[in-house]
């Protein structure tokens, strides 16, 4: 018995065998439903809200906000849910059969403009379509996200397969924001409103989001430890999977990091269409570029080159957390793409090429905030199972999903009641060139770029302090691997 408890353990500690090349392939896919859904609301939800639904800026961050109040109850609810779920597909497979669907619909809701003449009519409406939209994002992405720290321990397999994820995350971004302006471009010039414009897009990725989460469900085969797991979650009360998880110090530190690098995305993402139609393109509504003798929209070629620099700079970074480790890495990139967001700041309107360029340069540091949170973060679940004796993927991940979350709706709220502040005007429906006041001119150039490079710089900060590096983090699978030996013997574990 104890040789096979010993040969039980070592397979764990060998991780098994390595993930394969399709198997890598099939999850990452699930990045395009996810990275769709994501880069549609930080790059347009905003402009959406203020300049199709027409709502007050500050009127329009309180709609958006009031979505994430719901969020801190659904995102861990799903999460131990998916915990205790035991059925014959698995814990978290039966979430994508049943909510692959419902997920893509969901993209309509978020785009529809109401028709009400009262505003507050207007900003409940689109509250209840935010919630609707983001509930059903919960219940595909949380036990998506799980399966991440399920499907290998070990500590660069896991950089790996997050590689593959954000190569799909990058290339969903990439095609939704060079194909959504341009969509919106041929809407209005076929004589469609911007309205018809922004469903035809959500229709079109909504649909294509739901393959990928259905194909998972069908190709991706959970680990048979999970039913034990699933036993384990559920003789264990709400509170105290809740407790553990805030006693858990390197999580603590995961979680800033997580939320201070994703806040920086959304923020710069979000204010980066204000920036170039109001900063660099004057307030000309409609402004094409011609990019490799292509004529694109300028937000898609600025989105397309920083997002295809991000693509093509994912094996430098994943190379070099093999070689420095995720936190060395991660400090490495941040740097450079705080560097970049400063010189943003005072690039001189109409300077298309400049601009052209600095989207390359933070391009090569995007696929760094990415990759390496999202590597870094399942190593906490077993630093908890160390401590605890269980593991509780799905409590994790609906906590850091909550997190990003409320990047989102946190960055909207900030920058909204910002622009309120300072004066921004919501341009008239039927105006093609339109400027805004000075004021804020420059709240948008500061919140695009010196904000970012200091919510950036802090990012850094949490990552210094980060305590699992790659030989803790074997030391603790060295000893979990023990437990297990200890466990399958029947001897006596130490506490």
């Amino acid at each position: 018995m104890r040789e096979a408890a010993r040969r039980l353990s070592q397979t764990h500690l060998e991780d098994h065998r390595p993930l394969s090349f399709w198997v890598k392939l099939v999850y990452g896919s699930g990045e395009w439903s996810r990275s769709s859904f994501g880069t549609l609301r930080q790059l347009f939800y905003a402009i959406f809200l203020t300049d199709v639904v027409g709502l007050e800026p500050r009127l329009a961050s309180v709609a958006a906000l009031a979505g994430i109040l719901w969020d801190a109850i659904n995102d861990p609810l799903v999460g131990m849910l998916s915990d205790r779920l035991q059925t014959r597909w698995g814990r978290r497979r039966p979430f994508f059969l049943f909510f692959a669907i419902p997920f893509g619909l969901g993209f309509l809701a978020l785009w529809w403009a109401p028709p009400w003449s009262s505003p507050w009519a207007v900003a409940l409406t689109v509250t209840l379509a935010f919630m609707l939209s983001d509930t059903l994002q919960t219940l595909v992405v949380i036990p998506y996200f799980a399966l991440t720290a399920e499907l290998t321990p070990d500590y660069d397999e896991r950089t790996s397969i997050t590689t593959y994820r954000m190569f799909f995350n990058l290339m969903a971004s990439l095609v939704t924001a060079v194909a959504a302006p341009q969509i919106l471009d041929m809407a209005l010039k076929a004589g469609l409103t911007q309205q018809q414009g922004y469903l035809i897009v959500a229709a079109l990725f909504g649909g294509l989001a739901t393959i990928p989460f259905l194909l998972i469900f069908a190709v991706i085969r959970e680990p048979v430890r999970g039913v034990q797991a699933a036993q384990e979650a559920r003789e264990t009360p709400f509170r105290d999977s809740l407790r553990a998880a805030w006693a858990n110090i390197p999580f603590r530190f995961a979680a800033g990091l997580y939320l201070l690098n994703w806040v920086t995305f959304d923020l710069v993402a979000l204010m980066l269409p204000y920036y170039l139609l109001y900063w660099i393109a004057g307030g000309h509504l409609v402004t094409q570029v011609s990019l490799l003798g292509v004529e694109l929209a300028l937000e898609s070629a600025v989105l397309g080159l920083l997002l295809i620099a991000a693509i093509a700079a994912l094996p430098l970074w994943n190379g070099m957390a093999h070689r420095w480790g995720k936190r060395e890495t991660y400090i490495v990139g941040m740097l450079f793409w705080a560097g970049v967001q400063l010189v943003l700041y005072f690039v001189p309107p109409g300077r298309v090429n400049l601009v052209l360029l600095m989207a390359v340069l933070a391009g090569l540091s995007v696929s760094t905030a990415h990759v390496l949170p999202e590597a870094i973060f399942p190593d906490v679940i077993e630093w908890d199972e160390l401590r605890t004796g269980r593991r509780q993927e799905g409590i994790y991940y609906g906590i850091k999903n909550f997190i990003r979350k409320l990047t989102g709706a946190g960055a909207i709220f900030f920058a909204l009641q910002a622009l309120g502040w300072f004066g921004y005007q919501t341009p008239p429906k039927e105006a093609v060139v339109f400027q805004q006041p000075p004021p804020a001119l420059q709240a948008i150039r500061v919140l695009t770029g010196p904000m970012g490079a200091v919510l950036l710089l802090s990012a850094v900060l949490m990552a210094w302090f980060y305590p699992i590096t790659r030989e803790r983090h074997a030391r603790i699978r060295r000893l979990l691997a023990r437990r297990r030996e200890l466990r399958a013997s029947g001897e006596r574990i130490p506490q």
